[in-house]
């Protein structure tokens, strides 16, 4: 197995007298993709605001690539290659498809952003829509533009937060399609946050289960699938 690109080592993360998050370890392998699911509340996106440094954590590590970045801030976490999506599409509505894709490219410190950008735009399939302004977009056409500007200077580490929420089954399938093409041609590491279990178990190489605010169950998706618990709590008929 290759080695760990992204580490999380006890990480704790406190909300007053909540533990949203308890001791939490993770490792997201190079060129692979991690699903993290269980219920709502559980901690799923938590971890990704801890990782990314959105929420401040009580204690514990994040590693990236063999460097501690716990003590470096959003910003400096994008630049070293650590990026995002949200639940909700972060898009600019009154700006084109290519213009904010250039823009977030830019942002990101990248030289040539223009190839960086085009490279991007012919990968998830937006050439015809370059011009068109992102609030004319189809809700699926904007996830996968939501997706690109996450993309923009060609991250290490991508963490998806229900990326394929309210999109159709083939919308679904397509966009989890252009996940594992990327994680092949771009060298890029996925943690995916993800209530479709069909997806998560057709795409991701590991799986990790969260319940309130601690990991219950991680490993190959056979594995996890066939945990009596995991499948009782969490999977349901999708087992």
């Amino acid at each position: 197995m290759s080695s760990p690109v992204l580490q999380a080592h006890d990480v704790a993360l406190y909300y007053g007298g909540v533990r949203a998050l308890n001791g939490v370890d993770l490792e997201l392998h190079r060129g692979s993709i991690c699903g993290l699911i269980g219920p709502n509340g559980a901690g799923k996106s938590t971890v990704i605001d801890a990782i990314t440094g959105r929420s401040a954590i009580a204690r514990g590590q994040i590693i990236l690539d063999g460097a501690d970045i716990t003590s470096l801030d959003v910003v400096e976490r994008r630049q070293r290659g650590l990026s995002r999506s949200f639940q909700r599409t972060s898009i600019f509505e009154g700006m084109t498809v290519r213009r904010q894709i250039e823009l977030a490219s830019w942002k990101t410190g990248v030289e040539d952003w223009s190839a960086d950008a085009d490279a991007i735009i012919q990968e998830l399939n937006l050439a015809d829509l370059s011009d068109v302004l992102a609030g004319e977009l189809g809700y699926g056409e904007q996830r996968r533009l939501d997706l690109a500007l996450a993309l923009t200077g060609r991250p290490k580490v991508l963490l998806l937060d229900e990326p394929m929420a309210g999109l159709s089954a083939k919308e679904s399938h397509d966009l989890a399609r252009h996940l594992q093409a990327l994680t092949s041609m771009w060298d890029v590491s996925v943690l995916l946050v993800e209530h479709d279990m069909d997806v998560v178990f057709g795409i991701c190489n590991s799986v990790v289960v969260f319940e309130l605010g601690r990991v219950i169950a991680k490993g190959l998706p056979a594995e996890v699938r066939a945990d009596p618990r995991v499948r009782t709590a969490y999977l349901g008929s999708a087992a």
